[in-house]
């Protein structure tokens, strides 16, 4: 009997236990450990900070789905991983595993600039927790009348779909209550143009984007190092293409919100004390074609915490995000490369890492494909409308259904998606 362990259990750990479990059938164990007791929908967060969901409406409690699955599940904090003798340790608890898939997610750098985040003097959506606290900060915003905002990206972030989600969902909001013309919305942004979003953009997101923005009044600096965040004002080092800094901007504000960079989490991160090819200097997990560790071929890794390149130069560090289809992607390459190794054969599935993103806009939305997700790619494109805001609604519907029924790719789906050549591994 095998055991699989995955620590992580948010949109790639989840998912992974459960197809790994399908997969392998009740004659291999599968434990999950994760330092949370429930699942959180993390693309809702925009949402939820604006009161337009609660806790209850994205979350669920994890151990009776998990359990119904017969997939063992430990609620703590993974402290320690000692690949060199297949171990994890909870606290003072020992997990011995035979297969060990890395699905933490990251860490958010808020401590890389100076004022950023929950602890100093902006609000965060990046954990349904972070969200829930800027609801309530908003609700007092909104309360007194507003003021101006600031919201977008720092330096070295990797995540800016939400960043552009939030302004258009505030700016919807603020209109609902009749308050938007006391409220100005600036977007900051480490990108070297609106639309970029990490990926030297999709289709003519650029041109998307840009639009929207003007239609809603939202007015934009790129190329932008945020240097401090106070209670008051946002400022930041507007640079060239060359990297140096031509005009600093202090920029008022009342309420901020700015997607920190990512780094790999504390556990992680102390891999490199056991072999330098773990991770990258960031904390990243280090991955071959098949997401597996070139330093122990039974460790593997999904999600947000993988090690990718950035895409391209830019003037200032944009990292490269890891979207929902492309972790799909991940996920499904490495329940088959694990059953091939049980089976006594060798890591052979590549997943695509297509991204397939929806977008909310408050009042419309906002679909983006790239395939693959780092360029050169096949197919790329963007499209607005109404129906996209709908497809995202829909969409959080049919995820969280799916995490709680344990069927992680349902047929239809598979079956639609095949059929727009839309799929989650290379062919051989």
């Amino acid at each position: 009997m095998a055991h699989v362990v995955v620590i992580g259990a948010s949109t790639g750990g989840l998912p992974f236990a459960y197809d790994i479990k399908k997969t392998l059938g009740t004659e291999h164990k599968v434990t999950v450990i994760s330092n949370n007791p429930n699942f959180n929908f993390i693309p809702s967060n925009p949402w939820l900070a604006v009161g337009w969901r609660r806790e209850d409406d994205i979350s669920f409690e994890l151990a009776p789905h998990l359990k119904h699955k017969d997939i063992n599940f430990i609620v703590g904090e993974a402290t320690e991983i000692k690949p060199n003798v297949n171990q994890v340790m909870v606290g003072n608890q020992t997990v011995d595993y035979d297969y060990l898939v890395l699905a933490t997610g990251p860490k958010l750098a808020f401590d890389e600039v100076p004022g950023l985040g929950p602890k100093g003097h902006s609000i965060s959506i990046c954990t349904t927790a972070h969200a829930k606290i800027a609801s309530s900060e908003w609700e007092v915003f909104c309360n007194n009348g507003g003021g101006p905002i600031v919201v977008g990206a720092v330096q070295g972030a990797s995540c800016f779909g939400p960043a552009y989600e939030f302004a258009t969902i505030m700016d919807t909001d603020l209109k609902k209550r009749g308050i938007r013309d006391k409220c100005p919305i600036t977007f900051i942004t480490a990108e070297p143009y609106i639309g970029h979003l990490g990926l030297g953009g999709v289709g003519d997101s650029k041109g998307l984007l840009e639009s929207e923005f003007r239609q809603r009044h939202i007015k934009w600096i790129t190329n932008s190092k945020v240097v401090l965040v106070t209670a008051d004002t946002v400022t930041v080092d507007e640079v060239n293409d060359e990297g140096n800094t031509i005009k600093t901007h202090e920029v008022a504000t009342k309420l901020t919100m700015m997607l920190p960079a990512f780094k790999g989490v504390d556990t992680v991160a102390k891999l490199a004390e056991v072999d330098a090819g773990y991770v990258n200097p960031r904390g990243f997990v280090m991955i071959n074609d098949y997401q597996q560790s070139p330093v122990k071929d039974n460790i593997f890794s999904v999600g947000v915490n993988i090690a990718i390149p950035p895409v391209e130069s830019t003037p200032v560090m944009c990292g490269t995000p890891k979207t929902g289809y492309m972790i799909e992607s991940m996920v499904t390459a490495v329940v088959h490369n694990i059953e091939d190794m049980i089976g006594g054969k060798v890591p052979s599935h590549i997943p695509t890492w297509n991204a397939v993103c929806i977008a909310d806009m408050g009042d419309t939305g906002a679909a983006f494909v790239a395939m693959p997700q780092i360029p050169p790619r096949n197919v790329t494109w963007a499209k607005k409308g109404k129906m996209m805001h709908l497809a995202k609604i829909a969409f959080e519907k049919f995820f969280i259904r799916n995490m709680k029924t344990g069927n992680s790719e349902p047929a239809y789906q598979k079956y639609i998606f095949k059929m727009l050549g839309i799929e989650r591994l290379k062919k051989k």
